[in-house]
């Protein structure tokens, strides 16, 4: 049975309910053990992660106490290029760590230019993006499980 971190920043609190919901809801229908995790924003989800892969004391991956990990948080376009800043950065410091550390790990940070876009995305009853980084995280698995890796 694998065991996740959930990592979840709550800047925008209902959004991030309802990707936490989403990515719930998927993990015990695949009868998967979790941990949730929050940061204050979408910057620290990747130091939030290493932590975890950290756990296990090894690069490893089979000795890390967590089997994959996912990403939650929402960044909404503004009027400054911070926008790009943290979109860019969050999402190179999950691939990094992902690559580093041979885990999967599902990003459902969402990058929208409006609130409108967000609330579509994270709603597990239309887009369900919490879901979908689940499910990117199980065919990761699978996929390593099958090259025995």
């Amino acid at each position: 049975m694998p065991h996740i971190m959930i990592v979840v920043s709550p800047y925008y609190k209902d959004v991030a309910d309802n990707l936490l919901q989403g990515s719930k809801a998927t993990l015990e229908t695949r009868h998967a053990t979790y941990e949730v995790f929050e940061v204050s924003g979408a910057l620290e989800i990747p130091l939030a992660i290493k932590y975890g892969c950290m756990r296990g004391q090894s690069k490893d991956s089979s000795h890390l106490k967590f089997d994959g990990f996912i990403a939650l948080g929402c960044i909404i376009r503004g009027e400054t290029s911070h926008y790009d800043i943290v979109c860019n950065e969050s999402a190179r410091g999950l691939l990094n760590l992902s690559l580093e550390y041979n885990v999967p790990i599902g990003n459902a940070i969402l990058t929208c230019d409006n609130m409108d876009q967000a609330v579509v995305r994270a709603d597990p009853a239309q887009k369900n993006k919490g879901a979908d980084a689940c499910n990117a995280v199980f065919s990761l698995l699978d996929i390593k499980r099958e090259c025995h890796v």
